[in-house]
C-alpha cells in the first residue's frame, strides 16, 4: 500500500486546510544498493511558517537543511547480508549516493563505509525491524519504537537483521559550536 503525504495549509480567511495530498515522493530504490530506498516526507527553509506551502523539490538541492530548517524522510535498510551484485563499483555507489541524496551523500567517508556526520540535529524513530547505531565508542541496537537523538555525531546504520529495517529521520539544520576534544 502506498503511503500518503497530507500538507496543510491556510485559506484567506487563516482557517486551515489541505494544501496538497498525494503519495509520498521517493527518489527510488538504489540499483548499487539493492532494497535501499529513501522517500523524502518534506524540506523546509529556516523562517517562518509558509501559509501557502510549496513541495519542494524532489530530489532538493540538497537533503541537508540549513540551519533553522528541517527535512523528513523515511530510509528502508535492507539487511547487511543482502547480496550485492559481483560487479559492485564503490565509486559508482558513491556517484548514485550523492546524486539521490544531494548534500548528504558526499559526507560518508570513503575509507569507513557507512560513517558520515552532518551539522543537523537528528530524531530517528525505527518504525519496523532492528538497527545497530555504530558510533566512535560502540554500536547500539534499536528495535522497533526506538527513539535516537543525533547531535551532529560522526554514525553509520547497519541492519544485521534478517529483514528489512525502516526509520523515520527528521533532521534539523544546526551549526556546529566548537568540538569536543
Amino acid at each position: 500500500m502506498q503511503t500518503q503525504r497530507i500538507v496543510t495549509g491556510h485559506d484567506q480567511a487563516g482557517r486551515s486546510t489541505v494544501a496538497s495530498s498525494g503519495p509520498l515522493p521517493s527518489v527510488g530504490e538504489f540499483r548499487q544498493f539493492p532494497g535501499f530506498a529513501v522517500e523524502l516526507i518534506w524540506q523546509t527553509a529556516p523562517g517562518p511558517i509558509p501559509a501557502h506551502p510549496v513541495d519542494p523539490a524532489c530530489p532538493p538541492h540538497s537533503v541537508l537543511p540549513a540551519a533553522g530548517g528541517s527535512c523528513a524522510m523515511r530510509v528502508t535498510f535492507p539487511p547487511q547480508h543482502a547480496a550485492i551484485a559481483a560487479d559492485f563499483d564503490p565509486q559508482v555507489a558513491a556517484r548514485e549516493l550523492c546524486e539521490r541524496l544531494p548534500g548528504l551523500g558526499e559526507l560518508f567517508e570513503a575509507d569507513a563505509p557507512g560513517f558520515h556526520r552532518s551539522d543537523t540535529i537528528d530524531y530517528g524513530v525505527l518504525l519496523e525491524g532492528e538497527l545497530t547505531l555504530e558510533l566512535d565508542d560502540g554500536e547500539r541496537v534499536l528495535r522497533q519504537g526506538d527513539v535516537v537523538v543525533q547531535m551532529g555525531t560522526r554514525h553509520a546504520w547497519r541492519n544485521t537483521g534478517n529483514s528489512p529495517a525502516r526509520m523515520l529521520f527528521v533532521m534539523v539544520g544546526a551549526a556546529r559550536g566548537k568540538s569536543v576534544a
